[in-house]
């Protein structure tokens, strides 16, 4: 079951490829050049992102000592499903902004650019790791659009304990960089993830109150504490109010 967080970077991908033709796959060597250029030392592991479908192509064993996750079973969905609630709107302010970024790039440039950014990811033990999530465009159409990325995931965790996440764009081939760029906030950062009447209904649902008991609490109808219940289910991709109120507590927001 596909989530919001997993739709909304779906649109972004799709309106970045936009009628992108898809080109076999023989860049073995180009491959290996690219990851000499963007190789960090520390815990890694690296795949390769078709654009288009949004999802994996390939994604190296060691994912499985990174995040504990199986390369051969994992896809965007889940990855997505288990990054930190409070950076999912940072990720998608941040690839709305790559692709922003690449469309404004000379043909001649799109290869001589690395993305950069961190964020949480919750790995196989229910634990958070920080990421740093390094890329740069492995294959393009005649139109330059923009249809596999070569990425290599680092932990980062021992360097980066606590902050927002941050995202630059590092020139290769003597392109300047451009360092902590601060993206078009299109999407809302957690503390604006809930409305207010939202964060209401989640407080009284964290007492053990149902539909019922919280329409009369706030004069409200019970089909409108219900549409307000399923819309948080859903941002949370959460299936109950057990669930919601677990993942609450766990992530911090109330």
């Amino acid at each position: 079951m596909e989530n919001f967080f997993f739709k909304q970077a779906q649109k972004i991908w799709k309106n970045s490829t936009m009628d992108a033709t898809l080109e076999s796959l023989e860049l073995e060597l180009n491959i290996h050049k690219k990851l000499l250029s963007i190789f960090q030392v520390g815990d890694f592991y690296y795949f390769i992102f078709n654009v288009a479908e949004a999802n994996f192509e390939f994604i190296s064993a060691e994912v499985g000592s990174v995040l504990g996750y199986d390369p051969n079973t994992i896809t965007a969905n889940e990855f997505l499903e288990n990054i930190h609630l409070e950076d999912q709107p940072y990720f998608l302010n941040f690839e709305n902004c790559l692709n922003v970024f690449f469309r404004k790039l000379q043909p001649n440039q799109i290869e001589n650019y690395k993305v950069c950014y961190d964020f949480r990811v919750k790995n196989k033990n229910g634990k958070y790791v920080r990421i740093l999530h390094q890329l740069v465009a492995l294959q393009y159409d005649e139109s330059y659009n923009i249809t596999r990325t070569l990425g290599i995931h680092t932990d980062i965790s021992h360097l980066k304990t606590n902050g927002i996440p941050v995202l630059s764009f590092i020139g290769l081939n003597d392109e300047p960089s451009f360092i902590n760029v601060k993206p078009e906030m299109i999407y809302l950062p957690v503390k604006e993830f809930f409305s207010k009447r939202e964060k209401q209904i989640l407080k009284y649902l964290c007492e053990g109150k149902n539909s019922s008991e919280i329409s009369i609490a706030l004069y409200i109808s019970k089909f409108t504490v219900d549409t307000h219940r399923k819309n948080m289910l859903m941002k949370t991709n959460t299936r109950s109010a057990v669930a919601l109120v677990m993942k609450s507590l766990h992530e911090g927001w109330i």
